[in-house]
């Protein structure tokens, strides 16, 4: 079986380094004016230089997005930023549009170019079109079906294929949608969507005459008509590699770095596990513990197979998302002497919570800390508190518990 890269979003440089430290190979990210995350995405042109820097002394790789679809007055400032791309070395460009693919050839003819799952490839004919037009990836749409693939890898064995394997979904086709333009004057498809799908609604008749129409009514009170579930196909990685996947993706550049470590730890364990080639009911064994750790351990919006499996995808009409009994409530920083641990506070922590301290590869350590103490003051403390990550603190490991490396998270149990 061929290398399957676990790929990562990196809304910042932090939640960077946090993926490369859970296990991704890759990560992808963009800078606003030609990204699909205009919002909570802190790169500039430095910025990525900075990453594709750091990621390639680690010998991970840095693909950058450039999804947006385009309009004249991108096309302006897209030669520049290319040739900086060029100069950065970065790994590959992630692209929808057919003119700045055309673009990208004249400014870089040697770019790695993957296909976007904006473009909505969705069946082997237009793999091999796009194959012709010189592009090494295919980032297939979440509407195509284990079958499909197959058929498609079948036919078209030379070109990478790349699928979403967690997070969430848009209730458009292929991401198509256009409500938020419609309704609040910022648009989806240039990185800036107000996400309308997660709004409550109601249905309201309207009749006048002889006609009668639905119309969809914004009510806080309504029902969360357009609010997919989020895709989990952490089960069906092995199907999807033997399909002929090589490329793992999850969505969430605007998401914390705990689900970035979570989800990332979660997935690269499994990987390597098919890689070695893990029995069968230990692997099933092992998926089924890891999915439960993903449905109860983060918030998400209850979770779907998406269309891997034949279904047409499934909303989540009763709430707008599923609380956990887990908080993040920490991120390390350094073990600094033998038996403590430093770590950035992220929310409150009190001196006997439950903790899990989640190391790479999902490795968990349980805990419950008698004593917290503040790094800057050394003084014993019963609370940390997070207010914007700047406290450090510390607690105290077992001599028995091996390393724990920096940018572990740590997360405490709550009470719903």
């Amino acid at each position: 079986m061929k290398k399957l890269e676990l790929l990562a979003p990196a809304g910042n440089f932090l939640k960077m380094e946090t993926a490369f430290a859970y296990g991704a190979d890759a990560v992808y990210l963009g800078i606003p004016d030609f990204s699909l995350r205009v919002r909570i995405n802190d790169f500039d042109l430095a910025g990525v230089a900075k990453a594709v820097k750091y990621a390639h002394t680690r010998e991970k790789k840095v693909y950058v997005t450039v999804n947006i679809f385009a309009h004249n007055n991108h096309l302006k400032k897209l030669p520049v930023y290319l040739k900086k791309l060029k100069s950065f070395k970065v790994d590959a460009l992630i692209v929808s549009d057919p003119g700045i693919i055309a673009l990208i050839k004249k400014v870089w003819p040697r770019a790695e170019i993957h296909l976007s799952t904006q473009a909505n490839c969705t069946n082997l004919e237009a793999v091999k079109f796009w194959q012709k037009q010189g592009l090494k990836r295919i980032i297939l749409g979440r509407e195509v079906t284990l079958k499909e693939i197959k058929e498609i890898h079948r036919a078209v064995p030379k070109i990478e294929l790349e699928y979403f394997v967690h997070g969430a979904m848009c209730m458009a086709y292929s991401g198509r949608c256009f409500l938020s333009k419609l309704l609040t004057n910022r648009s989806g498809n240039l990185g800036d969507c107000a996400q309308p799908c997660r709004w409550e609604y109601d249905v309201m008749l309207k009749t006048g005459g002889h006609d009668e129409e639905l119309e969809l009514v914004e009510e806080k009170h309504g029902t969360y008509l357009l609010n997919s579930r989020d895709l989990c196909l952490v089960k069906y990685l092995k199907e999807l590699a033997e399909a002929g996947i090589t490329s793992f993706k999850i969505e969430g550049r605007a998401k914390s770095v705990y689900y970035q470590a979570t989800v990332c730890g979660i997935y690269r364990r499994v990987l390597n596990s098919i890689l070695k080639k893990t029995p069968v009911a230990k692997l099933k064994s092992e998926l089924e513990y890891l999915y439960q750790e993903l449905l109860t351990k983060l918030v998400h919006r209850g979770y779907t197979t998406g269309f891997l499996l034949g279904g047409r995808g499934e909303q989540n009409i009763n709430n707008s998302h599923e609380k956990s009994a887990w908080e993040f409530c920490g991120q390390v920083v350094a073990t600094r002497d033998r038996n403590r641990l430093y770590f950035r506070v992220h929310n409150t922590l009190k001196a006997g919570d439950e903790i899990e301290i989640i190391r790479p590869n999902y490795d968990i350590i349980k805990m419950c800390p008698d004593e917290l103490w503040d790094a800057k003051s050394g003084r014993v403390i019963k609370e940390a508190h997070g207010g914007g990550g700047s406290q450090v603190c510390a607690l105290e490991i077992p001599k028995t518990v091996g390393l724990i490396p920096a940018l572990t998270v740590i997360r405490r149990k709550i009470k719903l």
